[in-house]
């Protein structure tokens, strides 16, 4: 049986996609390899053009619309008979390659490999449909070692993994202060240690590292432990809004099932509206998403402040993205890209104006 185009596409795509497991922006830092959990479920109704929509994310907070959105069944309901089949990642080159291969549909992910993706592809893989969410990255430091931001030069501070959203942010607030470090080794005016935010914490308490440019909870957790937050990456930022979350979705399924995509993107407006609207029963629902997917959830000192420095979000922060891959830029890990058409906003606002909201822009990148 000969292969149909979208098979086709797939496999360019999937085998494009393979490089980002070592390429310099391909991931978010959150471990390494996919997670084996995997759900169904399914509300009543009539099934769109699809039998199962299947969802990617991480059981992180950063990505709380997708975490509260499938444990409350905000998004399941707008699916009707449709399903959603959830799985979770550790980290975004496995997202972006189950993306391109087919095994997701839609997923829940950071700046940095919706950028690289989507450049690796030659813009065939995906397209971002949504934000999710903003904020949620500090610098926290011992504050016996560190209790200036300039006394950061000469120390040891960890980001995530080589090249992610939060290395690269690091970076850039690096260089704008006029310091020198070689991106790829990490090595100069600051040691750039490049740690697994799961270990984080240990290499903190160790005193391996002097501090951590790190997303919530980890950062949060470094607290509890009795570290200093030196500095917010909001306040780096216009209006204190940065993207950390996207919701992604691959080309092909966005052009076969159009109708599926506009039912996800009702549930994650109806989500964020919901989260908005109940801080406290929101938080508990992430808190028991997260129990429920690692057997544990997070203690009181460290979800209570960290829910509170994330901001879930239906704009995408389009320029923000734009900032973001300059920065990569300019650091050294990444060739300019072009980016334009990584948007595709027209669900999303049509989706937003039927709630008697305003568009969101797409700043310049959307898709023709």
């Amino acid at each position: 049986m000969p292969a149909t185009p979208t098979t086709l596409r797939r496999m360019a795509v999937a085998a494009a996609a393979l490089p980002l497991l070592v390429g310099a922006l391909a991931s978010c830092g959150y471990g390494s390899k996919a997670d084996d959990r995997k759900t169904a479920v399914a509300a009543e109704g009539k099934k769109l053009s699809t039998d199962t929509v299947k969802i990617g994310y991480f059981p992180n907070l950063t990505h709380a619309t997708a975490l509260v959105g499938i444990q409350e069944g905000f998004i399941a309901k707008e699916l009707g008979g449709t399903k959603v089949a959830a799985q979770t990642f550790n980290a975004g080159p496995s997202e972006i390659e189950a993306l391109g291969g087919g095994s997701i549909d839609i997923g829940f992910i950071g700046p940095s490999p919706a950028v690289n993706g989507f450049s690796k592809s030659k813009g065939r893989a995906l397209r971002i449909v949504s934000g999710s969410a903003s904020g949620g990255v500090k610098l926290v430091v011992n504050p016996d070692r560190i209790k200036t931001l300039d006394d950061v030069k000469g120390k040891k501070i960890a980001t995530p993994q080589l090249g992610n959203t939060q290395d690269v942010a690091f970076l850039d607030w690096v260089s704008k202060k006029g310091w020198k470090v070689d991106a790829q080794s990490g090595k100069g005016d600051v040691s750039v240690v490049r740690t697994d935010n799961k270990i984080v914490p240990d290499a903190y308490s160790s005193g391996s590292v002097d501090g951590a440019w790190v997303p919530e909870p980890t950062a949060s957790k470094l607290v509890a432990e009795g570290g200093k937050v030196l500095l917010d990456e909001t306040s780096l930022w216009p209006d204190e809004k940065f993207v950390i979350t996207n919701v992604i979705v691959s080309r092909d399924f966005l052009e076969e099932h159009p109708d599926v995509v506009e039912a996800v993107l009702r549930g994650t407006v109806k989500t964020n509206a919901w989260i908005k609207a109940n801080p406290d029963k929101a938080r508990a629902s992430a808190n028991a998403a997260l129990k429920q997917l690692g057997g544990k959830e997070l203690p009181p000192e460290v979800i209570d402040p960290a829910w509170r420095s994330i901001q879930v979000t239906d704009d995408p922060l389009a320029s923000t993205l734009r900032a973001q891959a300059d920065h990569a830029v300019e650091a050294g890990l990444l060739k300019k890209p072009d980016l334009k058409g990584i948007y595709d906003l027209r669900l999303l606002n049509k989706v937003l104006k039927a709630e008697g909201r305003p568009a969101v822009a797409d700043a310049g990148l959307g898709a023709e």
